[in-house]
């Protein structure tokens, strides 16, 4: 008796220990991502600064310009989301302070497959993005190949039809130029050549603040931040010979499910004050912030209140 006693008692212990193995492994693959600056290098060998800092849902910043990197956000309005979210900051390949690609190979395609090579690295099975002007491009077309590892999307001030905000920049753009000797704007001129012209114009005529910014006080803040770090411009310089990026992706956005938040600015003419109209995801909310093309710096409370509030409804641990 005694020894059929110990017998069940060895075998319960093996059953226990066969099932704990499992449980540890899936207690390892859930544990939390650490925060610090892991830099990766992709599967065609770039590497790509990375930074992680916060507490929360994991949420990738996908940064616009195009090229413009992540610090400015991380500097002006990415801390002040910390508390509720672990954001990973990354410059994508030829952008901010990762390197450029000897190939140049800065298709759409690459940088969603970076992204996705990114969360692999890190071990998260899900994430949040969270995409700002130029950057909801590619965020919206990772989400649509990788919809299963998106938690939800934070489009901030997002481009989905990149000729269509090019449209409302270039006729705002050449309103705010004087009208005594701007030269006269020719609608049978080619988009990118009439969005060219005007933006050239405000650059030497020191008018690009007023086209971005509400005051000239954010305008220097995000300046001074813009140039405290190192900024790696190949992808800006390569993008507009993608024609892929100059697809409409807002039809997309009727397939993806996921919780999303739209935040817009009021007066924001470098996306376009209404382009947020045309998405079309089926599980949407849209909050308009006064301002114009950087609610986090412009109005960093309410911009704060709006993620937190969506954030608060989604699960802990994605």
């Amino acid at each position: 008796m005694l020894l059929s006693r110990f017998r069940l008692l060895a075998l319960c212990c093996l059953l226990w220990c066969g099932a704990a193995a499992p449980l540890a492994a899936q207690k390892r693959a859930t544990t939390a991502l650490t925060n610090g600056t892991p830099s990766i290098t992709t599967s065609d060998g770039v590497k790509l600064y990375v930074k992680v800092s916060g507490q929360g849902v994991p949420c990738v910043f996908v940064h616009g310009g195009p090229g413009a990197g992540s610090y400015s956000f991380e500097a002006l309005g990415g801390r002040g989301l910390e508390k509720d979210l672990q954001m990973i900051y990354l410059d994508q390949r030829g952008s901010g302070q990762s390197a450029s690609d000897p190939a140049g190979n800065y298709s759409l395609e690459r940088q969603v497959q970076d992204l996705e090579e990114l969360r692999q690295q890190l071990k998260l099975e899900r994430w949040v993005l969270m995409s700002h002007s130029f950057g909801g491009t590619i965020a919206t077309q990772y989400a649509a190949k990788h919809p299963e590892r998106v938690q939800a999307l934070i489009l901030v001030n997002s481009i989905l039809n990149l000729p269509a905000t090019m449209e409302t920049t270039a006729t705002y753009g050449y309103s705010l130029l004087p009208a005594e000797g701007r030269p006269p704007l020719d609608p049978a001129m080619p988009l990118p050549q009439r969005w060219g012209m005007v933006m050239g114009l405000l650059g030497q005529q020191k008018l690009m603040g007023k086209l971005m910014y509400v005051s000239d006080t954010a305008a220097a803040r995000a300046s001074q931040v813009v140039r405290s770090v190192p900024a790696n411009r190949d992808f800006g310089q390569a993008v507009f010979k993608q024609p892929e990026y100059l697809q409409d992706f807002t039809p997309a956005s009727a397939s993806l499910r996921m919780p999303v938040l739209v935040i817009s600015g009021k007066d924001d003419y470098v996306t376009g004050p209404e382009h947020y109209k045309s998405f079309r995801f089926p599980n949407q909310q849209v909050v308009v912030l006064p301002g114009k093309h950087y609610p986090f710096l412009e109005n960093p409370r309410e911009f704060q209140q709006a993620v937190a509030a969506f954030v608060r409804k989604l699960p802990r641990k994605a």
